[in-house]
């Protein structure tokens, strides 16, 4: 693995226990047990550093969700794979990521908000569209509005004041907050598969 690559994992593995503020550049430095000028000969800054871990972060979850959507036999099936990538994502995961993102290196959170209201938001609206022509979503369903509160209920896990760390994981946190918004969608049908698919990863 080539250097550049390594200190990319090490900053991803650091921001993701301690968040992105608190962890420095002499850290990942210190951690990787080189010299801080050998991180600089490859990043300028933190900016450029961060904004190379998150976007590669974004640009495998893409990956895996569309994977997801390919290889699923239905809508509920596609929820269960995007829950098995959520899990590899969020495990272990600082919620405090995205305030220190937002506050602390906009440029960079904006690819974020981009990734949000639209790769997101058309993946979430596909799969409601989807599940309802399968017979497995209540028909009546407003996909565009639902895929709306989806992304936002999403983003309500990393909220500290209203999920304290130190109770609840965030991979807990969105587990219980996707089924409880597949249940309010299906139908008897669907039901049937969400019961079937828990069996299975259990």
């Amino acid at each position: 693995m080539e250097l550049k690559d390594r200190i990319k994992q090490k900053a991803d593995e650091l921001y993701r226990r301690y968040g992105i503020k608190s962890v420095t550049m002499d850290e990942i430095a210190s951690q990787m047990g080189v010299s801080k000028k050998t991180i600089y000969q490859c990043f300028s800054d933190k900016n450029e550093l961060v904004d190379a871990v998150i976007s590669e972060l974004l640009e495998y979850n893409k990956t895996c969700c569309q994977s997801s959507r390919m290889q699923a036999q239905n809508a509920v099936q596609e929820v269960y794979f995007g829950m098995e990538s959520l899990q590899e994502m969020l495990d272990n995961m600082n919620p405090s990521i995205l305030h220190d993102m937002e506050k602390g290196h906009p440029q960079t959170f904006k690819k974020f908000i981009d990734f949000k209201y639209n790769f997101l938001f058309e993946l979430m609206k596909k799969n409601i569209e989807r599940g309802k022509n399968e017979g497995l979503y209540r028909p009546e369903i407003n996909a565009e509005l639902l895929s709306r509160v989806r992304i936002e209920t999403i983003m309500l896990a990393f909220n500290e004041d209203i999920f304290p760390k130190n109770q609840y994981s965030l991979l807990y946190i969105q587990q219980e907050l996707l089924e409880y918004f597949l249940y309010a969608m299906v139908t008897p049908k669907g039901y049937k598969l969400i019961t079937k698919y828990k069996k299975e990863r259990k």
